[in-house]
């Protein structure tokens, strides 16, 4: 619980008092939030209907607008995948303006890591069955976002809840 806790307070994306809408700011030129299929598109509404369903991701955009002034944010984009089938989905990691690498942070299906590892964009991730995944978008313009990324715990273990 307490590498949780870290990931909160260094991410200040999961801390917003926006609530989030899902809908383009064309003034910005960002979605707060984009529901993934595994192939990395957006989910249309047949999947969205579809009672088998097992894997999708969430984009929570940290360029998009943080507070009551238009203006855009300057946060780490997140991306978490969740993975309800009993079995391995390939889900690729998508594409983001301003963005190269996305570095696994979390995942609940391999809680003792001695590093992070990174991926690129369009790269294809095995998601295990049953399992929970967050990632942090590495953009080389939001500099300042790095330092904090890199010093986040590299494991979450069971008895640490």
């Amino acid at each position: 619980m307490r590498n949780l806790t870290t990931l909160r307070h260094r991410l200040p994306v999961l801390r917003r008092g926006r609530f989030l809408t899902g809908e383009y700011n064309e003034a910005l030129e960002v979605t707060d939030t984009r529901w993934l299929s595994p192939d990395g598109s957006d989910l249309t509404q047949e999947q969205w209907d579809d009672p088998n369903m097992r894997c999708f991701g969430l984009v929570i955009d940290g360029r998009a607008q943080a507070s009551g002034i238009r203006r855009p944010a300057l946060d780490a984009t997140l991306l978490l995948v969740l993975n309800a089938h009993h079995d391995v989905v390939n889900f690729k990691l998508p594409d983001i303006p301003e963005g190269d690498n996305w570095t696994c942070l979390l995942y609940t299906n391999m809680p003792v890591r001695t590093e992070l590892p990174q991926f690129g964009t369009g790269d294809s991730y095995q998601v295990t069955g049953r399992s929970l995944l967050l990632f942090a978008l590495e953009a080389p313009s939001r500099a300042t976002q790095l330092p904090s990324i890199r010093k986040l715990p590299v494991h979450v273990t069971s008895d640490q809840r």
